[in-house]
Order: structure tokens, then sequence, then C-alpha cells
């Protein structure tokens, strides 16, 4: 039995369980917010922090960021269980958009509403993010990928 979308399924489980093992492993370990372990000193850290906003913590304490993971991921799903990818760049990109969602979904879900972030990258200054984070701008690089290998060689 062939499975539909099996690279969209394998990206998918495959980061949501990225996801949960590593913020477990930050929350068990580093147990306080605000607790940093330098990985390479002032390049890249693990940093423990709650974030109950979207992105950079734009719309914190917004109470329907749950809620749009949730819609965002069933409507991933649908599309994984009901539509015909045209490639792997397709079915990879939509498949870690989707672990992106689920993953940041499951910690507003049993984290009061917040998300675990810990991936603290200091030699560019730049927001503490998480593997959910990650896996959506991965996912992003393969569809826009995907879009130019899709291009018709004559427009209409």
């Amino acid at each position: 039995m062939k499975i539909r979308n099996y690279y969209f399924w394998v990206a998918a489980i495959g980061n949501v369980i990225i996801d949960i093992i590593s913020k477990r492993a930050i929350v068990e370990n580093l147990r306080f917010e605000r607790t940093s372990v330098p990985i390479i000193p002032n390049i890249f850290h693990f940093t423990y922090i709650r974030n109950y906003g979207a992105a950079f913590s734009m719309l914190e304490g917004s109470p329907w960021l749950g809620l749009l993971s949730l819609i965002v991921s069933i409507i991933l799903i649908a599309i994984g269980i009901f539509r015909n990818f045209k490639n792997i760049w397709e079915q990879v990109g939509f498949g870690l958009i989707l672990a992106g969602a689920a993953g940041n979904g499951i910690d507003r879900l049993f984290f009061g509403g917040s998300v675990v972030d810990f991936i603290d990258l200091r030699v560019i200054n730049f927001a503490i993010f998480n593997w959910a984070d990650v896996s959506i701008n991965i996912g992003v690089i393969c569809l826009l990928i995907h879009s130019f290998i899709d291009r018709p060689t004559n427009p209409p």
C-alpha cells in the first residue's frame, strides 16, 4: 500500500517529534526562564524563555493564537489527506509548515498560551525561537523553490 504524500507526513510527524523533544529537554534541563547555556559562547546559546505572542512576540497575550494554530493545522492535515502534491518540495514544504503550526499549538495548549523558545543566535542578535519556527521557515523556502520549479516555460 502506497501512502499518499509520503514526504508530507514524514516531514510533519518527524518535525513535530523533534520540536516536542527539544522543548521538553530545555524545560527539564534549564528549568528556569531566562536561563542560558552557551553552546558556542557569544554566538549560539540555548536560552529558555516563554513566548506569549506570535513571531517576535507580536500579538502578545492574544487568546486566539492557539485557535489559529489549530485551524492552520486542521487545514494542512486536510490538504495532506485530499490533495496530491506535485513534487517533493511541495510535500515537504507543507509538511514542515504543519509541523510548526502543530508544534507551537501543542505548546499553547499545554503551557497556558505560551510557547517554549530556546534557540538564541547571538551572533546576529536575532529573536529567540524554537524548532517549530525553524520548520515553518524552511517550509516556506521549500514552497518558494517549488513555485520556481513549477513555472510554465511559456506563460499564457
